[in-house]
């Protein structure tokens, strides 16, 4: 199979690319830099300069490749900047997805998240509404990733990865990483997130874990799939451990939760044959700095 990477140079693309050769599938990555694309070179995958914010050129860059898939794993967070991730989840998807379906594609593997549902009791399945009455600065995430997954669905099949928090290399959470110059007291530390040791209950998701699991769903059925570890856990179990991996100061726990803050349940990847390699954040932690 051609599969055509969207975000083929970020945290999880730089390990997706190498999972698909190795399956045998020919891949095309796309970077906005020139150093983007020489990386992708380096892995063994054909690579073309693009930008999915500019419409017209990425149809040129599609059509070009002629993909029998695509597998869209476009953020913009390297600045902590929500809104350029918002803007990507609509525009970029709309661009990417257009092009797609102009090209004949007839399946898409996109990236979304699974903290967007709604507050409810015990983790989230893909049954749970998203948290479309969420205020703001929330609501304008939520409505990102509707506008995401409903702009995928134009494609024929169209598999939405719900991901936890990722953690590993090239994160936020990892060793030397904005999340752990947080902890140590940098007020200066830029990420979306949290360090307050509460009563929050999030899932998390090693990068690599995320990877096989976008090589598995090209052959999955449409719709939403929580990938997750197995382990939801409160800010005031996983905070304390990351801080000790990351050798760090620990935040003392505080009173309190996100309502949203339920976690997400793994179920129906499972039923499909994925398992994470990374089955808890406790033990993943921990590799990171093995």
């Amino acid at each position: 199979m051609h599969v055509f990477v969207a975000g083929a140079t970020g945290a999880v693309g730089r390990r997706l690319v190498p999972l698909l050769l190795a399956e045998g599938h020919h891949v095309t990555g796309i970077s906005r830099t020139a150093a983007g694309v020489e990386r992708i070179r380096r892995q063994g995958a054909a690579a073309v300069r693009a930008d999915v914010l500019d419409r017209e050129g990425l149809r040129r860059v599609m059509a070009e490749a002629a993909p029998d898939a695509v597998v869209h794993q476009l953020t913009d967070l390297s600045d902590a900047d929500g809104e350029a991730t918002d803007r990507l989840r609509r525009e970029g998807t709309g661009n990417l997805v257009d092009a797609a379906v102009a090209e004949g594609v007839r399946r898409i593997v996109a990236q979304s998240i699974a903290w967007a549902y709604a507050p409810g009791e015990g983790p989230a399945d893909e049954s749970a509404p998203l948290d479309l009455g969420a205020a703001p600065p929330r609501l304008g995430m939520v409505e990102g990733v509707r506008a995401l997954e409903e702009k995928a669905a134009d494609v024929e099949t169209a598999v939405l990865l719900r991901y936890g928090i990722l953690y590993g290399p090239g994160t936020w959470y990892a060793p030397g990483g904005p999340v752990a110059a947080a902890l140590a007291g940098d007020a200066s530390a830029r990420f979306l997130g949290s360090v307050e040791a509460d009563f929050s209950v999030m899932s998390f998701l090693h990068v690599l874990d995320a990877a096989r699991a976008a090589v598995a769903a090209l052959g999955w059925p449409s719709g939403p799939v929580n990938i997750v570890d197995d382990e939801p856990a409160q800010a005031r179990e996983w905070l304390p451990a990351l801080a000790r991996t990351l050798r760090v100061p620990a935040p003392e726990p505080v009173a309190g939760r996100l309502e949203w803050a339920r976690g997400a349940s793994n179920g129906l990847a499972r039923s499909r044959g994925w398992r994470p390699r990374h089955p808890s954040w406790r033990s993943g932690f921990a590799a990171q700095t093995a």
